[in-house]
């Protein structure tokens, strides 16, 4: 596996967030609301900054926590990324950054693009990245160095 050396920390100040009544929150700059500050929440909206401001996705283009089915079970994946011409191009699955990459998390996110078919999967806590490229003629995968482009 190709381990990506990506520092999401640099878009920290990029975050809004408030709190009250002993809760934080983090502002989801695609949902446009306030969300429960979780470490997955916060590993995600790091991620969410790393495609938009370093690789240029749009933030338009990008689908969070949307429900689909998958052998007639209803699932959510994190994030959804749409290339230039609004086709599925990267699914993602957050971690905190305390739980591991495994064999488990690949398997949920294989799982999850089921019924997607999107040509590369991405699998973070935040601390650890890895980005693999599907073949689906071939049925196979190949681990890469880099998160693709949008174009």
């Amino acid at each position: 596996m190709a381990l990506l050396s990506i520092d999401y920390l640099k878009n920290s100040e990029l975050l809004q967030s408030k709190c009250d009544d002993d809760k934080c929150w983090l502002l989801d700059p695609i949902r446009k609301k306030y969300i429960s500050n979780e470490p997955e929440e916060l590993v995600r909206q790091l991620v969410i900054w790393y495609l938009h401001k370093d690789l240029g996705y749009s933030k338009n283009f990008m689908s969070i926590e949307k429900t689909i089915k998958v052998n007639k079970l209803c699932r959510r994946y994190d994030l959804l990324v749409f290339d230039k011409t609004h086709q599925p191009k990267i699914l993602v699955e957050c971690k905190a950054p305390h739980v591991a990459i495994n064999e488990n998390t690949f398997r949920q996110i294989a799982y999850y693009n089921l019924p997607l078919q999107v040509p590369y999967l991405m699998v973070t806590n935040g601390i650890k990245t890895y980005c693999c490229a599907m073949d689906y003629e071939n049925e196979t995968y190949e681990f890469i160095t880099f998160i693709p482009s949008p174009e």
